[in-house]
Parts: structure tokens; C-alpha cells; sequence
């Protein structure tokens, strides 16, 4: 078999895998996480890069960066899969939810293979649109609400991105290689555009309110791809789309000043929420802006491009690794009471939030605080030990909200099979530093002692205080933080849809007069009223299609 066929595999399995739930509906889900095989596969063992004759430069493949988003994407998505096909049967998932969740997943994939501009453009769209049954799947108030304001927004990015794709497609001389894309220079208009449409799927601070919202309202198996794969895309879309050199680098210091605000304050308005989800929604948030700010500093120094695409790399497949293992946890608090195992278990990508010694978070702080040295933003260190800090303390608060979400009485218990999904996204943040090369110089810097003593003292002062606040709690007033400007929007976008700001037509066909007439002609013609109705709209567009020709 020839190994450039993998390509295909990685798009085509989950596609394929679907029907298999016509077949066998009862047991199909609990193996449809074998169709992650291949992209790990592809991961693993890379084919080489491979021509799709579908438009001119489409191309699947993976350089050094995109296999480390193919290997973390595809964990993430076969724990998550193997989570939710042996979920317990009182939580009904159907046909729509599966074909929802493969063709985001297929999506999901495209992104990180397509080696041309459309091919990613197309994983965009097909990976959000698909999301938002995912969200809404589970019906209700809540889940429309969040649904509502993610497709909004959804939709808003991708014309956005497609706005600065048309702008870039001209600025590349008309090519579609991501390889032309990478020399030619970036208008600033083109940066704005994609710096804009990728932070709504990012999730930084100003335009994270869609998070908040819709978090809370999808399943936890969803937020764990949503924050685990899918908004990491937003950083391979920006690093990928913009140049080295790109014109948003005189503006470093704004993009740094909005990367901490959006850690800081996602930390502020995310402790006092009370579902575990929004907490880890916020986290979600805060992290976001240590990304932006790697991204904005591989801008402001083009010449150090290669140093800071590792670091970037590695902090999102540490925060994939840990933030997904942390959504499945609290799901899996949600449906049975945890053992003390579960516990410690849950810990650890906990931990590796907060950056304790030898796990993942403890690397990629110190790489960043490395990184810094020389730079403009040396002194940023200092926002580094506070933000450690202040990440212990969400994720202690998620933590909380977990163990009071238990059920109380007996509950149907997960099989071991989803279990060991979560296991082994939790256990990864312990292993990549002993096994992943990229990870050996930080991890071994990391060690040091006075990096042991701080990085462990951050940590044990988090708990010191979250213990200080359970003794002694004190009432704060949420409906600041509930005042969702999420909502103001939607509602915004909604009242534009239903009502729009179009000048008054001369004239105005009586539409009533009309649709007495179609009726009437559907009436005549009785058996076939709809197939009639569709014959005649067909034979009206031919004619003008050959009017037109």
C-alpha cells in the first residue's frame, strides 16, 4: 500500500465510520473511536505530502509543527470518542450527535493536513458549522441559547477569515500554497481581518463571550474537543495564513497588553462561577492569551520564528492534554460519584495547569520565561509567577465545583473503556517531558532547584488560599459576571436578521395575492403539489440561466 494513501484515510475514516451506526446502532459507537487511528498513524509515522487534484496547490501533508497538532488533535478526539461511546445508556446520543461529532472531527483533521489555503478554509467551515449541533444537540433553553450565540459568532469568523483569505489570495500573486503564503508580505487590513476572525475561534479577551455560554450548555465530552483541539486551530490558522514579517508587529505591545488582560481577567471573572464548565471555560479563556502573546512575539522577532514556533507548539499541546482530561473529568463527575483514585487522577492535568514540577505545565512556563530573556518584556517573568498563581487558583475552583456536582444517590457508572480515555489524557502531561525531544532542554531547566521550590510554592500557596477561602467564605455578587455581553450581541445580530436596515422598495408585490395563486395551482394539481411547485421553480431558473447565456 502505498503510504501517502494514509492521507486520505485521515479524512475519509470518520466519514465512512457513520454508516457503521446504520448497521450496528447499539454497538458502533463504542468502536467509532478507531477511526483516530489513522490520523495518529499519520503522526507517528508521517507519509510523504500528497497532491489532491481537487483545485489548483490542494495538498494533504504535515511539516514538524502540524504533526504535533495531528498527534495531540487525534488523542484528544479518540479519548473523547472512546469517552463518549461508553457513556452510560441513560444519556441518549443518536444518530445526529454522531454524524455531528464525525464530520467536526473530519473538519477538525482537514485543518491540520491541508497544505493549501482552500483546504483549510474548507476544515473551518465544515468543523464550526458541524459544532453547533454538537452544542444545541441536547435541547433545551440553555443549549439553544448557547448554540445560538456559538453559530453567530461562527458565522462572523469564517467572513472574517474569508475576507482576509481574498485580500491574502491577492497580496500571493493568486496562489493557494501556504508555502507562498509564508513569504509574501501582509497588509495590515489582512492582518486585522485574520488577527480578528481567528480571536472569536481563540477565544481571547475581547471576543470570548461565545465561551462563557456556550460551554456550560453542550455536553462535557463537547468542551473537551471544543477547548482540547478545536480552538487550537485558531493559533495554526494565524501562525500559518501571516507572514514572519508581519505589519501587526509595530503593534506588539497592544497584542501583549490584550494577551494579559484576557489571562488575568478570565481569572477574575471565572472564580466565582459556579458550574464547573464556565470555570474551565474562563481557564480556557486565560490561556488563550499566553498564546496570543507567544504569537505576538514571534511577530515582534522574525528572526527567532523557529524558537517560538516550538514553545507555541508545546504550550498547545500542553493545554489540549490537560484542559481535555479536565472537561471529561468533570463529566465524569457529573454522572458518579468519584473514588479517591479519580481524584488524583484528576489532579494531575490540574496540576499541569498550574505548573507544578514534572508535568507539562512546568516545561512550557519555563520555556516562555526563557524565551523572554533579551526581549522588551523581560520583566513580564514577574506576570508569569502571577499568573501561575492565579491559574491554581481556577482550577482548584473548577476542582470544588466538580466534587459538589456529584450525584447523590446511586448513578448508572461509566464502563471502563471511557474511563481509560480520561486516564490517558491525564497521565500524557506526566509523560510527554520524559519522552518528547522538543521538551528536553526546558524540562531539564525546569528542574533546577530554585525552579522546583517556585513552581512547587505557587502551587502549595493556590492551595493555601483556596482552603483560606472554603473556612471563610465570602459573599461576592455574581450578577456582574452573569451580565453576559454575549447576549447583547446575539440579540443584536438577531434583531439585524429579522429585521434589516433596507430602504423601502418602490415597489412592493402583494405577496399574499401570490401565494393565494401558488396554492391555487397546488390544489389543481393535487397529487404531485410540491413535486409541481419544484418542476416549475427548476424550469424558471433554466430559463433564465439561458437568457442569461
Amino acid at each position: 500500500m502505498n503510504g501517502t494513501l494514509l492521507w486520505p484515510a485521515v479524512v475519509a475514516t470518520p466519514l465512512l465510520a457513520y454508516f457503521s451506526l446504520y448497521r450496528w446502532p447499539e454497538t458502533a459507537p463504542r468502536w467509532l473511536w478507531l477511526c483516530c487511528l489513522p490520523a495518529l498513524a499519520a503522526a507517528v509515522w508521517p507519509p510523504p505530502a500528497l497532491d489532491i487534484p481537487l483545485w489548483p496547490g490542494a495538498r494533504w501533508g504535515a511539516d514538524d509543527m502540524r504533526r504535533g497538532f495531528l498527534a495531540f488533535s487525534a488523542l484528544v478526539w479518540l479519548a473523547s470518542t472512546l469517552y463518549a461511546g461508553r457513556d452510560r445508556p441513560a444519556v441518549p446520543y443518536g444518530k445526529w450527535f454522531w454524524l455531528a461529532w464525525l464530520l467536526t472531527l473530519t473538519g477538525n483533521l482537514l485543518i491540520v493536513i491541508s497544505l493549501d489555503a482552500a483546504g483549510l478554509y474548507v476544515g473551518y467551515a465544515v468543523m464550526s458549522l458541524s459544532a453547533y449541533i454538537l452544542i444545541a444537540h441536547g435541547g433545551g433553553k440553555i443549549p439553544r441559547r448557547g448554540g445560538r450565540i456559538y453559530l453567530q459568532l461562527a458565522i462572523v469568523s469564517e467572513l472574517l477569515i474569508f475576507s482576509g483569505l481574498i485580500f491574502r489570495f491577492g497580496e500571493t500573486g493568486f496562489a493557494l500554497e501556504l508555502l507562498h503564503w509564508r513569504r509574501a508580505p501582509a497588509a495590515p487590513l489582512t492582518a486585522l481581518l485574520l488577527l480578528a476572525g481567528f480571536g472569536i475561534k481563540l477565544g481571547v479577551w475581547p471576543l470570548h463571550f461565545w465561551m462563557p455560554l456556550a460551554y456550560p450548555a453542550s455536553r462535557p465530552v463537547v468542551c473537551a474537543v471544543l477547548s482540547g483541539t478545536m480552538m487550537k486551530t485558531a493559533i495554526l490558522g494565524l501562525w500559518t495564513f501571516l507572514p514572519a514579517e508581519n505589519p501587526l508587529a509595530e503593534w506588539t505591545h497592544w497584542l501583549m497588553a490584550v494577551a494579559v488582560i484576557s489571562a488575568f481577567y478570565a481569572v477574575v471573572a471565572g472564580l466565582p462561577q459556579k458550574d464547573s464548565r464556565k470555570v474551565l471555560a474562563y481557564s480556557s479563556i486565560s490561556q488563550a492569551g499566553y498564546l496570543l502573546a507567544i504569537v505576538a512575539l514571534a511577530w515582534q522577532q522574525p528572526e527567532h520564528r523557529s524558537q517560538w514556533g516550538i514553545l507555541l507548539l508545546m504550550w498547545t499541546v500542553h493545554h489540549g492534554l490537560a484542559k481535555g482530561a479536565l472537561f471529561l473529568g468533570a463529566g465524569l463527575a457529573r454522572a458518579q460519584r468519584l473514588q479517591p483514585a479519580h481524584w488524583l487522577i484528576l489532579a494531575i492535568p490540574a496540576l499541569a495547569m498550574a505548573g507544578f514540577p514534572l508535568t507539562t505545565g512546568a516545561v512550557v512556563k519555563t520555556a516562555l520565561e526563557e524565551g523572554l530573556t533579551g526581549t522588551p518584556y523581560t520583566s513580564f517573568s514577574a506576570l508569569l509567577l502571577a499568573g501561575s498563581l492565579a491559574t491554581g487558583l481556577l482550577v482548584l475552583r473548577a476542582l470544588w465545583r466538580m466534587y459538589h456536582s456529584q450525584p447523590t444517590g446511586d448513578a448508572d457508572k461509566f464502563a471502563a473503556g471511557g474511563v481509560a480515555g480520561w486516564i490517558i489524557l491525564s497521565l500524557m502531561v506526566l509523560v510527554l517531558p520524559w519522552c518528547w525531544p522538543l521538551m528536553d532542554q526546558p524540562f531539564a531547566a525546569s528542574l533546577k532547584t530554585g525552579k522546583i521550590l517556585s513552581s512547587a510554592g505557587l502551587v502549595l500557596l493556590a492551595v493555601a488560599i483556596a482552603t483560606i477561602a472554603v473556612k471563610f467564605p465570602i459573599s461576592v455578587s455574581r450578577r456582574s459576571f452573569n451580565r453576559h455581553p454575549g447576549m447583547v450581541v446575539s440579540r443584536f445580530i438577531k434583531a439585524l436578521i429579522d429585521d434589516p436596515p433596507l430602504p423601502t422598495p418602490s415597489f412592493s408585490p402583494d405577496r399574499l395575492w401570490w401565494r393565494d395563486r401558488e396554492r391555487h395551482w397546488n390544489r389543481f394539481w393535487r397529487r404531485d403539489a410540491v413535486s409541481f411547485t419544484a418542476l416549475t421553480l427548476g424550469l424558471l431558473l433554466l430559463a433564465v440561466g439561458i437568457w442569461w447565456l
